[in-house]
């Protein structure tokens, strides 16, 4: 099982860096960098690229409407290129209000975007061929009648060394066929909320259809999940729930807050979790502004469930728990005044 974290800004994107570099050294394989509508994520790639030396650099994630599918491969091809191999392509669909209300690009056919964006992005990184692509959401060259009728297909030009054809691409995907689709052709999947425990509860059927129809060639399908990480031997009872509290305000902020209220998937995944009352009071609450109360009526067992603070013996058994459900990347937020430690601590129980 490999470590990763989101790239935390607290302090800064320079103090951010330095934290990296500090934690690679202690043993953290995987960092992800957040893409939503402030500073790009590529950017921050490259930088990160040229301050580290192991350590796999993820989008965690780009959207498919901003970036067309050409640009996308290309963007991966030069983040792969000045990182050594080290880059991951995540990918998702981000939503109508971003896409529509900021990028102002229509926010249509998300979940087969990104599976013709993953066909795209293997296809120009092969090279076998000039890109050429007739999808529903992707077409390469423009269709006669469209723009000039100059156009024609063309290869990626390699940038002076051998593109990686198999660049991992991961895909954010939240529930149903999207699921499904990221069981059958992604590299990785990177899920919200995930409950070691329970998660069978709400994609347990996707996963298996997808896994069904996933091409052999394939690796194995990746996972990254996990959350805060405390280990004290001190951290049990209210000492406990004090940590987990901290996850209380963005946890109440995706179930409660995001989307509409009759289209949020993450109210949607609380529910399936078996926390049906507590999700439609925390849309209740935090609809009509009462975000604290909201906060408070995330349910304990699902914050202890997703996270992993507590003592050794319990961030143990639940270290074993994550790898029975199949989590090959152990996504981990340090939290307290020595986050080096922390991450040699797990590095340790992992290996």
């Amino acid at each position: 099982m490999k470590l990763s974290m989101m790239l935390n800004y607290a302090g800064g994107f320079h103090a951010a860096v330095d934290r990296v570099v500090e934690l690679e050294k202690a043993g953290l394989d995987v960092v992800w960098i957040a893409e939503a509508y402030s500073a790009d994520a590529i950017s921050q790639v490259g930088y990160l690229a040229a301050k580290t030396n192991r350590v796999e650099i993820g989008t965690g994630i780009v959207n498919v409407y901003s970036r067309t599918a050409a640009l996308m491969a290309m963007t991966a091809a030069g983040c792969d290129y000045v990182s050594n191999g080290r880059f991951i392509l995540g990918l998702g669909a981000s939503g109508p209000q971003v896409i529509e209300g900021f990028h102002g690009v229509p926010y249509e056919k998300p979940m087969q975007r990104i599976k013709e964006y993953i066909q795209a992005c293997r296809m120009i990184w092969a090279r076998e061929e000039p890109f050429n692509m007739d999808g529903q959401t992707v077409k390469v060259p423009l269709p006669a009648g469209e723009g000039t009728g100059l156009g024609k297909p063309l290869k990626i030009i390699k940038p002076g060394q051998e593109i990686r054809k198999d660049i991992p691409i991961w895909w954010a995907s939240l529930m149903g066929l999207s699921v499904q689709a990221t069981a059958e052709v992604a590299n990785g999947w990177l899920p919200i909320f995930f409950d070691p425990d329970k998660f069978q509860n709400v994609w347990g059927d996707d996963l298996k259809k997808g896994l069904a129809k996933r091409d052999p060639s394939l690796p194995r399908l990746q996972i990254s999940a996990g959350g805060m990480v405390a280990i004290d031997e001190k951290l049990t009872g209210e000492a406990q729930d004090k940590i987990l509290d901290f996850a209380r305000p963005n946890a109440a902020l995706y179930i409660g807050g995001m989307g509409a209220r009759d289209k949020n998937f993450y109210n949607t995944i609380c529910k399936k979790y078996g926390y049906e009352k507590e999700a439609i009071e925390i849309q209740d609450l935090y609809l009509s502004g009462r975000k604290d109360e909201a906060a408070a009526a995330v349910p304990r067992e699902m914050l202890a469930n997703s996270n992993l603070v507590g003592p050794k013996s319990f961030i143990k058994e639940r270290l074993a728990a994550f790898k029975e459900a199949g989590v090959t990347v152990l996504s981990a937020n340090p939290i307290g005044p020595d986050a080096v430690k922390t991450i040699e601590t797990l590095k340790e129980m992992i290996s």
